[in-house]
């Protein structure tokens, strides 16, 4: 039987701060990084529809 759903926590102060900053300035991230993500995900949808 699956477990109930937890509640999200608000975030308040500092935390909410520094999330909402992370948020709006995120790391950039490198095209083969991007690449990898992308066969990856391929390679998972092909597993996905076989079954």
């Amino acid at each position: 039987m699956e477990t109930p759903w937890r509640e999200t926590p608000v975030l308040y102060g500092e935390d909410a701060r520094r999330f909402e900053e992370r948020m709006k300035h995120p790391k950039p991230v490198s095209k083969e990084t991007l690449e990898r993500i992308e066969l990856a995900y391929e390679i998972f949808k092909k597993n996905v529809k076989n079954q």
